[in-house]
């Protein structure tokens, strides 16, 4: 009996200049904690920009994961204006990124969507973000404490987890402890979207498209030391299985509770 196919996770790449020289980077722990909690195979998408043939590309990929990076989603792409020249964009990821999205729920491709990837998720279905959630005296820190045994990726704050969502049903629990690493956020929700998680300060930590085989974007980082965290693990390794859904054909959905 032949082999099951090995499900393969497209990780969009940021394009940055190291060196004098262009490159197209992912973080390892990201294919890592694909490899570690999902058992699929990542396969890495280089920031192209309009050179890439969206379709072609999905047409050979069972998933795709949207990482956390430096660098933000330009306003230009939700109608704004950049708020401060130092804020750091990286316009190759966004052409190419944006698109991927609308094409992959378009056919229903199971998405899970990291820090920057949430915030892609957003804007590509028509919503906005904030620039810099420091400048909202409401808000409180989304960085990390200075004295985290952690670095960066230590816990930072508490999410509340709405009921009866698809994020409820894999963590079973109302609350949750996260790490934080972002400077921007969600603002204006996209239409479609609902909303699955929220820190203290009510920003959005969470979201989930209904009726999708699965698309969840997280604010948080559970890529990071994924197999020493049960709800990182719980999140792969629930992305892994539609992945491997995906393969089977349409009509296999993980749904919430």
């Amino acid at each position: 009996m032949p082999a099951r196919p090995l499900p393969i996770i497209g990780i969009p790449a940021c394009r940055r200049t190291i060196k004098e020289r262009v490159v197209h980077t992912v973080a390892d722990k990201y294919p890592s904690a694909i490899i570690e909690a999902t058992g699929c195979l990542p396969l890495t998408i280089p920031a192209i920009g309009s050179k890439i043939d969206v379709v072609a590309v999905l047409d050979k990929l069972d998933g795709l994961l949207l990482t956390g990076s430096p660098s933000n989603v330009h306003p230009s792409e939700y109608g704004h204006e950049p708020l401060d020249a130092e804020i750091l964009h990286d316009l190759e990821r966004d052409a190419t990124t944006l698109p991927l999205i609308r094409e992959a729920v378009r056919r229903d491709l199971p998405i899970f969507a990291i820090c920057r990837g949430i915030q892609e998720l957003n804007v590509a279905l028509g919503g906005t973000l904030y620039q810099r959630l420091r400048d909202m005296p409401d808000r409180i820190s989304h960085r990390p404490p200075k004295d985290s045994p952690d670095g960066p990726y230590g816990p930072a704050h508490s999410v509340t987890v709405m009921p009866g969502g698809l994020l409820s049903a894999l963590v079973q629990s109302e609350q949750i402890m996260v790490n934080s690493l972002h400077g921007q956020g969600i603002a204006q929700l996209a239409p479609g979207l609902l909303v699955e998680a929220v820190a203290p300060d009510g920003q959005i930590e969470a979201v989930r498209l209904p009726r999708a085989r699965f698309v969840l974007g997280v604010q948080w980082h559970p890529e990071y030391k994924v197999m020493e965290n049960p709800v990182s693990a719980a999140l792969f390794a629930a992305f892994g299985e539609a992945c491997r859904a995906a393969i089977a054909g349409p009509g296999v959905t993980i749904r919430a509770a």
